[in-house]
């Protein structure tokens, strides 16, 4: 028995336009089984009947769909080791890696939970709480023992509704100190900076942090390319469409991130090292339709094979559809979230750890749940 990825290739260009289309928003793979005795055909069918697969056997070969999520459980029920060593490389070639600084991140094996440490007077949400050192100590180890593997740390809000921009040497001096702090006390925690000022980027770059994020996407400004370039950090560049009236959202943010991708790597930075945010609460009209068209359409990057953030933690959709202050929009968050999370979101940025950590593990567990006696 052989096993072989599968692409769909016929005559009909809208039929391979639509499988490929398919595939790729519902992280799915096609596998082709050939060189069958009929007792291969048999367990296989009985084996694929337990994960729902749509298959099709035409004598010679078998064809399934599967889940790439259902992949190690699948390599686990047959028992061919040649399969299943074909199974593992072909979940490696279609591994969603960020280069990241001091770490090489496997997002699609294990996704990122992204603690949020701001340290300003004036972030939407947690504004002042942790302006101190101690306290955004206290935080720091909260995060960490609830499950975190990404500290952020911003020194600036960019919070809709206009906001104060600080010196890069005030935003440096908030920083650096919880940059120093994670390193020391928890080295096993990615560093991650909230930033679009380029001094600030060299500042952290030269402390070592492992991701700097930047609502400019990186490409506002000649120097940060140059400095990225010259540096192993991973950049998650973002959307913003604060200026911007779209009249096809879909189509012209795929645009933005090709352009932004291409951009980036013309100018010599590793695409291994880039994750991308959609920039959900950046839209000309905070907390408006289009934001809603965000979360709904996140699927539709999985084609460019990047990683992608979900990044809504407590924003404004709370208030806006159910009049919900700020500390009461949880529950509507973890629901988002879930929703973008399925569709292909591996990077969550949260002020909850700790209830983003269950709602991993829930959603893993019962996604990859397949059941055999």
């Amino acid at each position: 028995m052989k096993l072989s990825e599968k692409q769909v290739v016929t005559e009909n260009e809208f039929v391979n336009t639509v499988f490929s289309d398919l595939t790729n928003r519902q992280q799915q793979i096609i596998l082709e089984f050939t060189e069958l005795s009929s007792e291969n055909v048999e367990s296989l069918i009985v084996i694929l009947k337990q994960f729902d697969a749509i298959y099709n056997f035409d004598g010679f070969s078998l064809t399934c769909i599967i889940q790439l999520s259902a992949i190690s459980t699948f390599k686990e029920r047959i028992n061919d080791l040649d399969i299943q060593e074909q199974l593992q490389k072909i979940v490696q070639n279609h591994a969603v890696i960020w280069q990241a600084g001091r770490f090489n991140l496997n997002v699609s094996e294990t996704p990122l939970i992204y603690g949020i440490l701001n340290v300003t007077p004036d972030s939407f949400y947690d504004g002042g709480a942790y302006f101190d050192q101690e306290a955004a100590f206290k935080q720091v180890e909260k995060m960490v023992a609830d499950g975190a593997n990404v500290i952020e740390v911003g020194g600036q809000t960019t919070r809709p509704g206009g906001f104060v921009e600080v010196e890069p040497e005030e935003e440096i001096k908030r920083i650096a100190p919880s940059i120093k702090l994670i390193q020391k006390s928890f080295p096993q925690i990615v560093i991650a900076v909230d930033t679009y000022k380029y001094e600030v980027m060299k500042a952290v770059v030269e402390l070592g942090v492992d991701i700097i994020n930047d609502v400019n996407a990186f490409t506002d400004d000649n120097r940060k390319l140059e400095l990225m370039k010259n540096s192993n950090v991973g950049l998650l560049t973002m959307h913003s469409s604060r200026d911007v009236e779209y009249h096809d959202l879909t189509e012209e943010m795929t645009k933005f991130f090709e352009q932004n991708l291409s951009d980036l790597t013309n100018a010599g930075i590793a695409i291994a090292r880039i994750a991308l945010d959609q920039g959900i609460g950046y839209a000309k009209v905070a907390d408006g339709y289009q934001d809603y068209a965000m979360m709904r359409n996140l699927d539709q990057l999985n084609y460019l094979n990047r990683p992608i953030m979900v990044a809504i933690s407590r924003k404004g959709f709370g208030a806006k559809l159910f009049n919900l202050a700020k500390e009461d929009r949880l529950s509507v968050t973890l629901i988002a979230e879930s929703f973008m999370y399925l569709h292909g979101g591996r990077i969550l940025r949260v002020h909850d750890v700790k209830e983003t950590v269950q709602l991993v593990k829930m959603l893993d567990t019962i996604n990859t749940a397949f059941w055999h006696r």
